[in-house]
């Protein structure tokens, strides 16, 4: 337990130090934030705009936007937090001029309450039945409307809490709990209906 907390620490402290370094410019720094958060921002990219091509697009746009307005970033906040903003920002202005779906607006509610999904087993009959079950939550998840698709990623694929998802949306943290409430109800019920 106590070395899990050492190394958390320690990537927290190489973030500070990294952020410091990009803030001064540092374009060896720049390269190394990016291979922190590449892969998580890409998948959180992926997530809301659904396209990889466009995904792509905005990954490089949102670290074209950091380069550039680092200055603007208060140290004393989550960069984090910070950097998914700004992708967010992107991702927002790009859905925006596609469809008419927004990450901004409730949606009605209604809904049943959510309820897990079973873990799998390890032998090979259970992989086979996660990895169906991974498929259809995938595809469940792809049909939901942005505003959920891009809170149930933060949370359970970003790992992150829910005052940073607040912070990253720019939203109150009760309305952050009403669309994770909401977004699990609305995956639960499309996967009953798919299993019906």
């Amino acid at each position: 337990m106590m070395s899990a907390f050492a190394i958390r620490w320690e990537e927290h402290v190489g973030l500070d130090a990294e952020v410091a370094q990009l803030r001064q410019g540092d374009p060896d720094a720049l390269a190394a934030v990016l291979a922190r958060y590449q892969n998580r921002l890409y998948r959180y990219l992926l997530r809301l705009v659904r396209q990889p091509a466009t995904a792509d697009d905005l990954f490089q746009q949102t670290w074209l936007r950091v380069a550039q307005n680092i200055g603007r970033y208060d140290p004393r906040r989550s960069f984090e937090a910070w950097l998914f903003a700004v992708a967010r920002n992107l991702a927002i202005d790009h859905l925006r001029r596609i469809t008419p779906q927004s990450l901004d607006e409730p949606l009605p509610s209604g809904e049943s309450p959510a309820a897990r999904l079973p873990a799998a087993g390890p032998d090979a009959l259970d992989r086979l039945l996660s990895r169906e079950r991974g498929e259809r939550l995938a595809v469940a998840l792809a049909e939901l409307p942005a505003l959920y698709r891009e809170v149930l990623s933060l949370r359970f694929e970003e790992e992150m809490k829910l005052d940073e998802i607040a912070e990253v949306q720019g939203t109150p943290l009760s309305t952050v709990k009403t669309r994770l409430r909401r977004g699990l109800e609305a995956l639960r019920r499309r996967l009953e209906k798919e299993m019906a």
